[in-house]
């Protein structure tokens, strides 16, 4: 594993930001904000305390929304009934909600169609519209899909349903003909950031339906941040702009979230969040969304729609003792597979950079986990398809020197159906054409690869000495949460420290636990913890000196807090 150092560029200090008792900030805390770009004094306070009435854009600066206001306005004088169709991961569920939630507060009859992942897969299909049209809907609202449909809302218009795409996706060369288009990535739509969740823009179209038609009531669109915070960790946008906003008051309404199935999920699966246990971005991505995105993998992501909707304790807590069960089953799949999917790749693919596996015995469910865990482990771009009788489908996960959806989008002459982002996507391709399609992608990806290290690689913010480490770095860095894409968790170096004490914790003594002291003396002792370490540093040993990368944490127990270096990675050699 490789460590890199970034530069400090102190340099780029002004003496005045330094000594701004205004700012009062740890002066690691202020270099670490220079690095993320966060480089004067206004944007330095907007960072560490967002504004929600300042920092939360107009909807209205997306040149389609009057358009699409204009639309539901008719739909009200005919009473129209809507559909939203939405996507089946925890982003497509939270955003679907949303709009079920503020549409029907308008007074519309509304009805949410999550597609089935397996039978219908991503985005809008011609069944579902068949359907949708034959009971009498006239409307469709996409939420989180829809921009690479345009034959699909070509289809729906022929039969009399027009559709308004609120999406969030890399944009195709061609986009469909809908009544409009609400997507931050379209060139020229007016609107500041572009990086939005797809739960990010149907939080923009629910302020523009509270605006439009019940501006008396807009103060309410507030509570539905618990839903923001969970569908934008989940989709892994960057936490910068808007979206640092929309998630640091988002976890505030999850601490106090009235939602009885999120409250219901809580307690089944031991989640502790409440106002005394004050939730972060990690509690999203590794204990919510998990159950939510379970749904989908195991059997249809309905069961998680409906559990986030009830009103019902009784019926709530039926729905998360089950969510918790698919969970679980999930977990128990997913290392099988990857499992099998990592011998295919060690034999078949060794030294190449593209992983390309077509398995009809692998599920749909849990294709893209498996593509995102492999392509982690072996640092390069990653395809698991399901393999049936005359078409694939399948997910890919990348790196970050490779655009996963541009790479496609040079092949997709050779597809049924693509889309995604950057690091994420999704393909449909017929059998005939998956020998083709995995060489025009392998020669695009060996080309942009060529003389690259792909060696794993970790980044280091900053090297600590003993004297920095104190209670107000650890609560300043409480002040740059939430961490996430695009605002990572720093990794702090301390070189030559000594092993003082050492223990495996845990069942199965899985967790590596120690005690350092600096190797040039004083007093100071510092307590380090190691999760899941038992197949690493087996030969460390008392009086060893070592360097370590960690992250800053405070640790609570029992009332009394602690400063805890939690351990990223250990080397005994000289740096």
């Amino acid at each position: 594993m490789i460590w890199k150092l970034k530069e400090e560029n102190e340099t780029a200090f002004d003496a005045e930001l330094l000594n701004d008792s205004s700012l009062s900030l740890h002066p690691k805390i202020l270099t670490l904000l220079i690095q993320r770009g966060i480089k004067n004094k206004d944007e330095i306070k907007k960072f560490i305390s967002p504004n929600y009435e300042k920092d939360i854009n107009n909807p209205f600066l997306f040149k389609e929304m009057e358009k699409a206001m204009d639309r539901l306005k008719v739909a009200k004088e005919k009473n129209e009934k809507v559909v939203v169709f939405g996507d089946y991961d925890a982003d497509g569920i939270t955003s679907a909600l949303i709009l079920k939630i503020a549409l029907e507060e308008v007074g519309f009859e509304v009805r949410v169609h999550i597609p089935n992942k397996e039978s219908e897969g991503y985005g809008l299909n011609d069944n579902a519209i068949r359907k949708i049209a034959k009971d009498g809907f006239t409307l469709v609202i996409t939420t989180d899909c829809g921009i690479a449909n345009k034959d699909e809302v070509a289809g729906a218009d022929k039969i009399g349903i027009d559709v308004i795409i609120t999406d969030h996706h890399h944009i195709p060369p061609e986009i469909p003909l809908a009544v409009a288009i609400i997507n931050p990535k379209v060139t020229d739509c007016g609107y500041p950031q572009d990086n939005l969740a797809g739960v990010g823009v149907a939080f923009k179209f629910a302020q523009a339906i509270f605006e439009t038609f019940i501006p008396e009531k807009k103060e309410k669109i507030k509570w539905l941040l618990d839903l923001v915070a969970i569908g934008t960790v989940a989709d892994m946008v960057p936490l910068i702009g808007e979206n640092r906003t929309l998630v640091k008051f988002g976890l505030i309404v999850l601490s106090k979230t009235k939602r009885v199935g999120l409250q219901e999920m809580f307690k089944v699966g031991r989640i502790l969040i409440d106002e005394n246990n004050f939730p972060d971005a990690q509690k999203i991505s590794f204990q919510i969304a998990p159950r939510i995105n379970a749904a989908s993998r195991m059997t249809h992501a309905q069961r998680a729609f409906d559990l986030l909707a009830e009103d019902s304790r009784v019926l709530a807590r039926d729905l998360a003792l089950d969510l918790e069960d698919q969970n679980s089953r999930r977990q128990k799949e997913t290392t099988q597979i990857v499992s099998e999917a990592d011998k295919i790749a060690k034999n078949f693919f060794k030294d190449k950079n593209f992983i390309f596996i077509a398995n009809k015995n692998f599920p749909v469910g849990t294709l893209g986990l498996v593509a995102g865990k492999l392509a982690e482990k072996l640092k390069r771009p990653v395809a698991i398809l399901k393999k049936e009788a005359t078409e694939s489908k399948g997910s890919f996960r990348s790196i970050p020197r490779i655009n996963i959806i541009e790479t496609i989008e040079k092949c997709s002459e050779l597809l049924v159906k693509y889309g995604g982002h950057a690091q994420a996507a999704g393909i449909t391709i017929k059998n005939e054409n998956l020998e083709k399609f995995y060489e025009k992608m392998k020669l695009i990806i060996d080309s942009e690869l060529d003389g690259q290290d792909l060696s794993p690689e970790i980044g280091i913010d900053l090297e600590l000495f003993a004297a920095d480490i104190n209670n107000e770095l650890v609560e300043d860095l409480k002040k740059m949460e939430p961490f996430g894409q695009g605002n990572v968790k720093p990794v702090f170096l301390m070189k030559n420290l000594i092993i003082q004490e050492l223990k495996w914790v845990g069942n199965g003594e899985k967790h590596l636990k120690l005690f350092l002291h600096p190797s040039e003396g004083g007093p100071k002792i510092f307590e380090a913890i190691g999760f899941n370490l038992s197949n690493r540093f087996k030969t460390l040993k008392i009086g060893d000196e070592i360097n370590l990368l960690f992250n800053l944490e405070q640790d609570e127990w029992n009332g009394s807090k602690k400063i805890q270096m939690k351990i990223v990675d250990i080397k005994e050699d000289n740096l």
